[in-house]
């Protein structure tokens, strides 16, 4: 028999959603913002941001990397509940994540805040994507420079359309502002590191 933790119930997670659908709709009126303006920037349909703004809907993670570059702030602004640490140390059970939020849009992909907080000037993610995973929907496109490093299994990373595929061992360093997405589309999960800065992913 298994028990369901708190913090994957509907209710907790339907609070969870309104908290980030508030926060959004904040922030977009914050910067003076219509919902028309947001969904023209990130992409996405007006009905989108609309929902996701109270609470109807479960986005992904690439959803919320889209809205986050939209209103030009880091996606650790979406993770929630979770104050900043005053310790320039990590420990891997205190990882931030996005858990319990996107978990059922994510699949088995696994997005992980490294860093301790959003104030400085890079933001690092531990990042583990399942066979299949794949952004090309919605391609990132934003200011800064990204670099990336696989630890276990492979990964292609489009930028601008070209294909670069990396395995275990492989990084890459690229600007932000070329259009790019990722692909797993071999058998294994991909375990990668991924850094950016300025901390806009």
């Amino acid at each position: 028999m298994t028990t369901e933790s708190p913090a994957h119930t509907p209710a907790a997670t339907s609070a969870l959603l309104t908290t980030v659908g508030n926060k959004i709709r904040s922030m977009r009126k914050e910067k003076g913002m219509t919902l028309a303006q947001l969904s023209e920037v990130t992409g996405l349909s007006q009905a989108s941001v609309s929902q996701i703004e109270r609470g109807l809907a479960n986005p992904s993670f690439t959803t919320l990397a889209q809205l986050a570059h939209g209103l030009d702030i880091p996606v650790g602004k979406f993770f929630i509940g979770q104050p900043d640490s005053k310790s320039p140390v990590v420990r891997k059970h205190e990882r931030r994540n996005l858990v319990g939020v996107t978990k059922k849009s994510m699949g088995e992909a696994v997005y992980e805040l490294l860093t301790p907080d959003q104030n400085g000037a890079l933001e690092a993610q531990w990042i583990e994507t399942p066979p299949g995973h794949d952004t090309s929907a919605t391609p990132f496109r934003h200011s800064g420079e990204e670099f990336g490093i696989i630890l276990a299994g492979r990964k292609d990373i489009y930028l601008d359309g070209e294909c670069h595929s990396l395995e275990a061992g492989d990084s890459i360093t690229f600007s932000s502002d070329i259009p790019h997405w990722y692909k797993n589309r071999y058998e294994e999960v991909c375990v990668a590191i991924w850094v950016n800065a300025p901390h806009a992913w």
